[in-house]
């Protein structure tokens, strides 16, 4: 759903640029809380994880594909907070390094793809918790949901901004009816993808995933007709915790040959936003648009002077990957010192 140059006019594009740029500054001083010494080494490798499944376009419709936003599994996995750095970033190597999304709609896509998935994938994942078993079941099934209404959530806040700043005069009726129509079918696959990510993790080390903190409810006795906290029983002392080293590299390996390789096979149809763009009109200014970065050597996920289209788009991949991956984890290691030193002043 990276929207183009020439969808949405310049003032509203600044505006959403703002917007964007304030919920980035709002998410860099909320980060300071998530992450802790567990979510700090692995925020940028949910950056990358997200960047390197975003190429693996699935069909959803004939002729139509679509793609993991990510916003749901960011906020899962790291927070909520986090989860809209993560994205942002995602969307800043995209824009730069491979001309994917108009650098003018940059703040439409942050907002759009970013904030609004993260947002409304943590508040019903919240809710859902408080109904739904204190188990592993419950949070891959609550992930699964959230994920899901995620998209659509997506689709209609970017009809949203259209209403109010598109450039070509289009029925908006028609526009949400196909933006929810064809998202609906995508939100499916984002939430497979995103309840087996989650659910991965959370088979290996449950205590990485941000949102199963507080997993195992406490026990329960009735006392004299009311339901009261049963006292813990004496344990032994817990092990120190364990690192988060093998995630990690088995993380950064999977990212490296869903983007190397298996993008490869991602289905070349146009995505949901790109095929309602095609068919209600939205697109008819977007050609007098030519994208900033439309020279990069990265352009469209392929290697300048490499023929092999496989050999270009795996090495595209495999470059996105490791550039994301060191961008997000230097930007979170550095909001990780500042909460560390934040705390040592307090101390002292």
């Amino acid at each position: 759903m990276h929207v183009p140059d020439g969808f949405i006019n310049a003032p509203v594009s600044a505006a959403a640029g703002v917007a964007a740029a304030a919920a980035v500054a709002v998410s860099l001083r909320g980060a300071r809380k998530e992450l802790d010494e567990k979510v700090a080494p692995l925020a940028g490798l949910v950056a990358a994880f997200v960047f390197a499944v975003q190429m693996l376009n699935f069909p959803v419709a004939a002729g139509t594909s679509g793609h993991l936003l990510g916003g749901a599994l960011a906020a899962v996995l790291v927070g909520p907070w986090t989860g809209v750095l993560c994205i942002a970033v995602v969307l800043l190597m995209q824009g730069v390094l491979f001309a994917d999304g108009g650098l003018t709609a940059l703040g439409v896509n942050i907002t759009v793809m970013g904030v609004v998935t993260v947002v409304v994938a943590h508040l019903l994942f919240r809710g859902l918790r408080l109904v739904l078993p204190r188990t592993r079941g419950g949070v891959t099934a609550a992930t699964f949901v959230a994920a899901l209404v995620s998209v659509p959530a997506s689709a209609a806040a970017f009809t949203l901004i259209y209403a109010v700043g598109g450039t070509t005069d289009v029925p908006i009726g028609k526009v949400l009816t196909a933006m929810l129509g064809v998202h609906v079918l995508i939100g499916i696959g984002e939430a497979v993808i995103t309840a087996l990510t989650v659910g991965a993790v959370l088979a290996v080390r449950p205590d990485l995933v941000h949102g199963a903190r507080g997993l195992t409810a406490p026990l329960k006795l009735r006392v004299d007709g009311e339901l009261v906290d049963a006292a813990p029983a004496e344990t032994p002392a817990a092990p120190a915790p364990k690192s988060p080293k093998k995630v990690w590299i088995g993380g950064v390996v999977t990212a490296l040959v869903l983007a190397g390789v298996v993008s490869f096979y991602a289905s070349a149809s146009p995505d949901g936003l790109e095929k309602v763009a095609a068919d209600q009109g939205i697109d008819a200014k977007a050609e007098e648009y030519e994208h900033a970065t439309a020279d990069s050597p990265l352009a469209d996920y392929g290697v300048r002077g490499v023929d092999s289209a496989r050999l270009s788009g795996g090495l595209a991949g495999v470059i996105g990957v490791g550039v994301t991956l060191a961008v997000g984890t230097g930007a979170f290691w550095a909001v990780r010192r500042r909460r560390a030193a934040a705390e040592t002043g307090a101390r002292v």
